[in-house]
């Protein structure tokens, strides 16, 4: 599936916005904190962290201030091995949010504050992405991408076609973002378009709703709605051959986290996980994408694909912030063993 570029050089280069995220502490509510854990984070560099981990070489691109906030970041990207070589400066704000630790009475709150961002103000002409995108075999990117601006959106169409033009692999996160949406556009009118010619896709049934107007039945197995949401998105995109989906279902305060596979035409489903406590959702679905992209950029088969990027999901719950720190053993033990609490010396 993925022509293989040489040695040493990215096998992925990923688009997204890089942000800071603030996180309240002692699992306090925005009312009452006092002070603020920061991380860095954004969709596609979690995922980039991840594949770096696992010994993939990856490139991020994006477009940041020249500021020392936005400094100490790269550097937090480059202790992870991903190449930071190709990222832009301009503007005077980096992208931030606000997160608020939910548990199992109340949900876990965001609030965005991306507006007026250097990413934000991206316009078409920014970025060389022949130089940026030269030799690098997939490119990787997000609704979320599209979503903060409409020079965000335009960009992200500049190099999809850069992209295609390569002959890269396409591979798209469907990533809907109530929130963002904010420019006058409805995500229908611009998001068909920029996944036209998506190869590899990450999304969710209700993101399908959102994007495509794919409804599927409420009252079918999760199981059975991915086979009818996959069959309605080949139609709408023509060159998918590879589309995965996490689902989390919750039975009182347990999480249970499975996730589906389409690939070449069949359907593979992972093992359902149940996690006994959650540290910190967000950055799971990253992990599960990055997971699969691993499994096909090291040609696994695709039960095996699902398995490790459902555990990729899965694990990445147990740890605060947005990047998934873990290796190839550590989820090679929670395939084989599940969630445990055993001490491992």
């Amino acid at each position: 599936m993925l022509q293989k570029a040489a040695p040493g050089k990215p096998q992925l280069a990923a688009f997204g916005e890089f942000m800071l995220r603030l996180h309240c502490m002692e699992g306090r509510r925005f009312l009452q904190a006092g002070s603020y854990q920061p991380y860095y984070a954004g969709a596609e560099a979690n995922t980039c962290v991840l594949l770096s981990r696992l010994g993939i070489p990856v490139r991020y691109i994006t477009r940041l201030p020249e500021n020392d906030i936005a400094r100490a970041g790269i550097q937090e990207l480059r202790g992870q091995g991903v190449d930071t070589s190709h990222i832009v400066y301009g503007g005077d704000k980096m992208g931030i949010y606000f997160t608020e630790q939910g548990n199992g009475i109340r949900s876990t709150r965001v609030i965005y504050d991306r507006d007026g961002s250097s990413y934000a103000r991206l316009q078409p002409g920014v970025i060389d992405w022949n130089s940026s995108l030269a030799g690098v075999p997939a490119f990787h990117w997000s609704g979320i991408s599209a979503a903060v601006s409409p020079g965000a959106a335009e960009v992200c169409a500049e190099a999809l076609a850069v992209a295609r033009e390569q002959g890269a692999m396409i591979s798209s996160d469907f990533n809907y973002r109530t929130t963002l949406w904010k420019y006058g556009k409805h995500p229908r009118e611009v998001m068909p378009g920029l996944l036209q010619y998506t190869k590899v896709a990450v999304a969710d049934l209700d993101s399908a709703a959102v994007y495509f107007g794919i409804e599927t039945d409420p009252g079918a197995a999760l199981e059975d709605r991915f086979i009818q949401c996959s069959r309605a998105l080949q139609e709408q995109l023509p060159q998918l051959e590879v589309l995965a989906m996490s689902f989390r279902k919750t039975q009182g305060i347990q999480h249970i986290y499975s996730g589906a596979l389409l690939y070449k035409g069949a359907c593979y489903f992972s093992p359902r996980h149940e996690l006994p406590y959650v540290t910190d959702q967000i950055g799971s679905g990253d992990a599960f994408t990055g997971g699969m992209l691993y499994g096909l950029m090291t040609d696994a088969p695709p039960q095996s694909i699902i398995d490790f990027a459902t555990a990729c999901g899965a694990i990445k719950q147990s740890i605060p912030g947005d990047w998934a720190l873990v290796n190839k053993a550590e989820l090679e033990q929670f395939i084989h063993n599940g969630p445990t609490g055993r001490i491992i010396r």
